[in-house]
């Protein structure tokens, strides 16, 4: 079977743009269990809640709804739980330099995927007054 291709939008946070002002974008991996997977491909998230956190080095997605996956079993998913995201080296060492000396936040604009691997793409933004 071919592998997906493009970018197929799962859900949004247009809320976000309203009530922050955005300073620049990163795209980053999410890693996700098989029925998180399988309840994102059939369009189910919410990431109004959503923010990112960093902790020792690693980032990580919390708040963001993914509901468990109606077909799944004993081994269903937390809707919950933080989600670490994949991000490289020099990407984080970024993102820690500024939140730590400006006071910005990480807010997650999107979740889809891009050629069959989920994404999420966080912001990196200060709130609005």
């Amino acid at each position: 079977m071919p592998r997906e291709q493009g970018r197929k939008l799962v859900a949004q946070n247009r809320k976000a743009r309203h009530d922050y002002a955005v300073d620049s974008t990163v795209e980053a991996g999410i890693v996700l269990t098989g029925t998180e997977v399988k309840s994102l491909r059939a369009g189910r998230a919410t990431l109004t809640d959503g923010y990112a956190t960093i902790d020792d080095g690693e980032v990580w997605l919390r708040g963001v709804h993914i509901p468990e996956y109606d077909l799944g079993t004993w081994t269903n998913h937390e809707p919950r739980r933080a989600r670490k995201l994949l991000l490289k080296r020099e990407e984080i060492r970024q993102l820690t330099a500024k939140t730590q000396a400006k006071g910005f936040n990480l807010i997650p604009l999107a979740l889809y995927f891009k050629d069959g691997f989920a994404k999420v793409e966080i912001a990196l933004a200060t709130g609005r007054k």
